[in-house]
């Protein structure tokens, strides 16, 4: 009966060891996946930059850079706004001929749709 008891007191001892074992194994699994995931990160990261200093340059190459687009955008805008005005300033006169002649100079017609009914008064 010793020989039981002293045999079952070993298996526990050695199902506790084993549990002890496992959940030491799960641990560094479980620290081993983080710093995996941490590393994966990390090189992400460092690749996503790389690839947008990549694209930094060669957006600056083929566009130019940001201040240099907006500059030229303004130029082209006020090379449109002084070509306006000088359009404006050449058919003034023109215009305004045009609006005193429309408003003034009445040629009375009959409209094209009225049409007289024979009446007799």
């Amino acid at each position: 009966m010793a020989s039981q008891t002293h045999g079952i007191q070993q298996l526990l001892v050695a199902e506790k060891r084993a549990a002890e074992k496992v959940s030491d194994a799960r641990k560094r699994k479980a620290h081993r996946i983080r710093q995996a995931r941490e590393e994966a990160q990390a090189d992400i990261e460092k690749y996503r930059n790389e690839r947008e200093k990549v694209f930094k340059e060669f957006e600056a190459m083929r566009l130019g850079s940001r201040e240099g687009i907006a500059l030229r955008i303004d130029e082209d805008t006020e090379m449109h706004i002084e070509k306006m005005q000088q359009d404006v300033a050449n058919n003034k006169e023109q215009v305004i001929q045009e609006l005193i002649s429309l408003a003034c100079d009445i040629v009375p017609e009959v409209h094209r749709n009225y049409f007289v009914v024979n009446r007799r008064v």
